[in-house]
């Protein structure tokens, strides 16, 4: 019999991370945080070797504000990211989880391209 390398998901596969702060008491909110993604994060985190997806999350009405990240392997999620955005806001996330994925689909959609999406965007003239 011979020994075989296996992949283990449970140790080896994708992750997905989410991230959330409470912006309440800071002097940001989910608009001024925008200002951070045009100025420095989107092009920043576009560059982030095994990140194969983030998208940045927000909730006005209860001052949230996070990001859920899809990473392709355990090794990169594991890797320390820039802390620019705790360093404006003040302060750690109050949540950080990182989950292992069980399963990725992509479903039937109009436009293909996804860089370019989102309030940040549709807020410039």
């Amino acid at each position: 019999m011979t020994a075989r390398a296996t992949t283990h998901p449970a140790t080896d596969g994708m992750r997905a991370t989410v991230a959330w702060w409470e912006l309440a008491g800071t002097g940001h909110t989910a608009e001024s945080m925008r200002d951070y993604l045009r100025g420095e994060a989107v092009d920043r985190f576009s560059g982030i070797e095994g990140l194969r997806l983030k998208i940045w999350i927000s909730d006005p009405a209860t001052e949230r504000w996070g990001a859920v990240l899809l990473w392709e392997s355990a090794e990169a999620a594991a890797r320390p990211l820039p802390p620019r955005a705790a360093e404006l806001i003040g302060r750690p996330p109050v949540q950080h989880t990182v989950f292992d994925v069980e399963a990725v689909v992509e479903g039937r959609y109009a436009d293909a391209a996804l860089a370019g999406r989102g309030a940040l965007w549709e807020a410039v003239p």
